[in-house]
């Protein structure tokens, strides 16, 4: 089985570790319900586990679930809960609505909450080392210095 590699823009073979495909799909961020955009790309995914499956693979499903961000906290604010509360009412919304399409619930739910410690660490030395750059209380990061900034977009331009 070939799938298409975004970055060399070619049919790739699927590559397996002890026979097992490993997949990451990128997830939710929790604030408002679930639309048909999430829709295409989880059931298309789910299709794809199938198919694995069906196949004779092992599948690792790993999903992330950015449960803190801006319009979390904006949303909270103008529906008048907490960010965490609106974020877990959100998520079970979500749940709700793969489980009536059917959706198979990924093996591991990356929470964003869970690995703060591992974030700030990770910004941190980002920050010590160039990559980014801290501004009116924010953290940036430097585009210029990641020679491969854009790559997998095939973005112009932005290489330093």
């Amino acid at each position: 089985m070939k799938l298409f590699n975004t970055l060399t823009q070619d049919l790739e073979p699927v590559i397996t570790h002890d026979d097992t495909v490993r997949i990451y799909v990128c997830g939710i961020t929790p604030y408002d319900t679930t639309h048909l955009g999430h829709a295409f790309t989880y059931v298309s995914f789910d299709a794809l586990i199938r198919y694995l499956e069906f196949k004779g693979h092992r599948v690792r499903y790993v999903q992330n679930v950015t449960d803190i961000d801006d319009d979390i906290i904006r949303k909270s604010r103008e529906v008048g809960l907490a960010w965490d509360e609106l974020g877990r009412r959100e998520t079970a919304r979500f749940l709700r609505d793969m489980d009536a399409l059917n959706v198979r619930r990924p093996d591991v739910y990356a929470r964003a909450t869970d690995e703060i410690p591992m974030i700030i660490e990770i910004v941190q030395a980002l920050v010590e080392q160039g990559y980014a750059y801290m501004s009116q209380g924010c953290v940036f990061y430097n585009v210029k210095k990641d020679r491969d900034f854009g790559a997998m977009a095939h973005a112009i331009g932005l290489q330093s």
